[in-house]
């Protein structure tokens, strides 16, 4: 299968490239505006990977694609808080399969209605969201709750290494809803609640308890919809050093009063800066996800899924999704034909052999819980 890797040699999309190379049912292509860094990262993988030149700006995307002959494209290039879908509809026109990384929860949450007619006219699969949010909390969810009568809660926290390679393009997204008030279902009602203020104490299996604040992402719409009577669902990011995180509540204060129309726009100059944290800070990161309901035998439940991330191995995660979905495509298994936001298409028995990989230990943890829904480890 020919694979196109938009944004083949950024943060995230290198890492798809590395192991999609490896792949002998896939003819990789990376692509992107710089032809000479496109190839050269190319010819450091070998195993007949190319390097090609192409801007989703431009208008001639679709005959771009037609011309290279792809057959799957694997859009990496974020950040999608404000991204339009003059890609994926391009993939649709030129009839090829479409997998990205967005956790833009517009863009996500929106994309299933825009997008799948024109797949399905084109008898092909669009997935969004192929990422650690939905695709991976997804399935988490689905393992811890297994057989159970109902779901009360789902709450999951993200905590990145601090020495981890971060993406310009993964910070602007984050700085995009820093400050902004966001839609959160809380006790069986949509409530507003800003961004990236109030951090809270989050506890962790194999790490230090860290403060953790709210992000907007796919799964707080998402999840509602997925797991019928939930009554509320969080989201929150947990950075490592306790500086950066106050950081972030500043600039999300500043935007509150309107000091800070646009944080956005200091990506560039907090991504250079950020490394003068990286003394602070370790190379082990994770992620928790707690869900809490009615067991099989209709009695509260609360059980914990955690991973833990050394070396910092963590920005790997987001990339395994597109992995595994690739490579399913390559093989020639089914996906279901039309637009999807990626929930529910991967099972979480299909990370394992990714996670072990990268060295990754993951937990599962039976906590207690009260008969009023309170909890404690």
């Amino acid at each position: 299968m020919k694979v196109l890797v938009l944004g083949g040699y950024g943060n995230f999309g290198a890492r798809i490239c590395r192991a999609l190379a490896r792949d002998a049912d896939i003819e990789l292509m990376i692509g992107g505006r710089d032809l000479q860094r496109a190839t050269g990262f190319a010819q450091s993988l070998g195993n007949a990977a190319r390097g090609v030149r192409i801007d989703v700006q431009n208008g001639d995307l679709v005959e771009n694609l037609r011309s290279l002959d792809v057959e799957l494209v694997i859009h990496t290039a974020g950040p999608f808080q404000n991204q339009d879908y003059r890609v994926p509809h391009a993939v649709a026109a030129a009839s090829a399969h479409y997998i990205d990384l967005a956790d833009g929860r517009r863009f996500v949450c929106d994309f299933p209605a825009a997008l799948d007619a024109a797949f399905r006219n084109a008898g092909r699969t669009a997935v969004a969201g192929a990422s650690t949010v939905p695709a991976l909390s997804s399935a988490v969810v689905d393992h811890l709750t297994a057989g159970w009568r109902s779901i009360r809660s789902i709450d999951t926290c993200i905590a990145p290494a601090q020495g981890a390679p971060r993406g310009e393009a993964t910070l602007a997204g984050v700085l995009a809803y820093c400050g902004e008030p966001i839609q959160v279902w809380r006790d069986g009602a949509w409530t507003e609640e800003p961004g990236w203020v109030k951090p809270t104490i989050v506890q962790f299996a194999r790490m230090q308890p860290r403060r953790g604040a709210l992000c907007d992402i796919p799964d707080l719409e998402l999840f509602r919809a997925r797991y019928a009577g939930v009554q509320s669902v969080m989201f929150r990011a947990a950075l490592e050093v306790g500086l950066a995180q106050h950081a972030f509540a500043f600039l999300a204060s500043m935007r509150r009063v309107g000091l800070l129309p646009s944080p956005a726009r200091l990506a560039p100059l907090l991504h250079s800066g950020g490394r003068v944290f990286d003394r602070f800070g370790t190379a082990l990161g994770g992620m928790v996800v707690r869900v809490e309901g009615l067991d099989s035998k209709g009695a509260v439940a609360r059980r914990a899924w955690h991973i833990a991330a050394d070396d910092n191995h963590g920005p790997e995660i987001p990339c395994m999704a597109a992995i595994l979905l690739a490579r399913r495509l390559a093989r020639g298994d089914a996906l279901p034909v039309g637009a999807h936001a990626c929930s529910g298409l991967l099972a979480l028995s299909e990370f394992e052999t990714e996670f072990a990989r990268w060295g990754m230990v993951t937990d599962v943890i039976d906590e207690k819980a009260t008969d009023h829904g309170a909890s404690t480890l």
